[in-house]
């Protein structure tokens, strides 16, 4: 059973992050399954993230849990929307999106410093995403900046491979900063397969390559909390969800989103 203390309720809000030991040390075996499935058959948005230069293979797909039994057996299953309902202080947990993240070994390609939040087109203190991984990780980890949910101004959405801005309105962002240059307190745990680290959307966060002998897979679930509400950005978004019929300050659709918890 896992358990969410107020010290860990306390990191989440403060820092933006915190580790939830074991939260889905149940369904390793499940997930493998799910990410073998998804690899075999990738979905429409899959990349292969391939950059000049770089060696190894970094592949990473989303938007795949109604398609993949596995991961929606995992996301009906594991204790992640109680445990999503604790730490962001919300009645209700709806779900957003899956996304699988494989960096095989030797791959050098790093997750570029980002927030997710400018990507999407949902806006709200409470939202959450559970990064878990499928094999032990010490150096190719989940990095995160203390605190930077709380930023004043959202930092720069890019495309990871050629680093050119996401949308054409530049200037209503931060640049993306250089948190090792730049000594900001960055968060990182070695984890066991099932040990998942929970974040805010507005977290900076990125991970190193991998340079281990073995593969570094990992699952990872969005999910949303009371405030959450559909926002327009200036272009196609990412995951982009076409045809959804949305207008802005409504809560995202239930048929397509589904509630995972809400009060009795």
């Amino acid at each position: 059973m896992v358990t969410v203390t107020q010290e860990q309720i306390d990191d989440f809000q403060r820092d933006g992050a915190v580790l939830v030991p074991g939260l889905f040390a149940d369904h390793v075996e499940t997930l493998r399954a799910g990410v073998a499935r998804n690899m075999a058959a990738p979905g429409p948005y899959a990349s292969e993230n391939r950059k000049a230069g770089e060696t190894g293979r970094f592949f990473d797909d989303y938007c795949n849990w109604q398609r993949i039994p596995e991961f929606a057996e995992v996301i009906r299953s594991s204790p992640a929307a109680q445990v999503a309902a604790r730490l962001m202080q919300s009645d209700c947990v709806q779900m957003f999106h899956d996304h699988v993240l494989v960096k095989e070994p030797g791959t050098s390609m790093a997750t570029p410093w980002h927030t997710d939040g400018p990507y999407y087109f949902v806006q709200g203190k409470q939202t959450v995403s559970f990064w878990s991984p499928l094999d032990p990780v010490t150096d190719a980890t989940l990095r995160l900046v203390a605190g930077s949910h709380r930023w004043e101004k959202p930092v720069l959405p890019t495309r990871w491979v050629n680093e050119e801005s996401f949308f054409a309105n530049e200037g209503d962002y931060m640049p993306v900063p250089d948190p090792d240059a730049e000594n900001m307190r960055i968060l990182e745990w070695p984890m066991q397969p099932g040990d998942a680290v929970a974040f805010n959307y507005d977290v900076l966060h990125g991970a190193r390559g991998n340079t281990a002998a073995t593969r570094r897979r990992a699952f990872s679930l969005r999910l949303l909390g009371d405030d959450a509400r559909y926002v327009e950005r200036p272009g196609r978004t990412s995951p982009p969800f076409p045809d959804h019929d949305m207008t802005p300050g409504q809560k995202l659709r239930t048929d397509w989103f589904p509630i995972l918890l809400q009060p009795d």
